[in-house]
């Protein structure tokens, strides 16, 4: 064996060994790819779903324009006062404000809310066309490129909206 021969093959041993199984830069068999690291937990991110009841019934369904997208309002009814808490969420649960839409490119909402308390003050007979429930949400322009329609489920009915 050749001494340029013995050298470089001590030398690629004496490199190879350094670290512990490819922990070194040093180390030629870890020059491929690195792994990935995440930050999303290993049992992955917790799917928190609303428990609050959905409304009675949507009346209507609209899109007002805003500077930067699309203001979603959605009127409904319910046969007493006093609803609290009411808000669109998202039928599947999502992780943070994250609003995806459905393979098919419709996002799937639901109007919930809480009713009062069987027997309290706040339970009024409703007032159809005056008691009306409303709420909204805002879609961006990046977020509604996505979406070809938002679907809005109540417990009475389903309305659909196209863009």
């Amino acid at each position: 064996m050749s001494k340029p021969t013995a050298t470089l093959l001590i030398a690629t041993m004496a490199v190879s060994a350094c670290g512990r199984l490819g922990d070194s830069r040093w180390n030629p068999l870890s020059w491929g790819s690195a792994p990935v690291r995440t930050l999303e937990p290993e049992e992955g991110y917790a799917q928190v779903s609303d428990t609050r009841p959905a409304i009675p019934q949507i009346t209507s369904a609209r899109w007002e324009p805003l500077n930067e997208g699309l203001l979603l309002v959605v009127n409904g009814f319910a046969p007493v006062r006093g609803y609290s808490s009411v808000a669109l969420v998202t039928a599947r649960p999502m992780p943070g404000d994250r609003l995806s839409p459905d393979a098919d490119g419709v996002l799937r909402l639901r109007l919930v809310g809480v009713p009062p308390a069987p027997g309290s003050a706040a339970a009024l007979p409703a007032r159809p066309g005056l008691d009306e429930i409303t709420a909204a949400m805002a879609l961006s322009s990046v977020q509604l490129s996505r979406i070809a329609a938002v679907e809005i489920a109540s417990a009475g009915n389903v309305v659909t909206l196209r863009r």
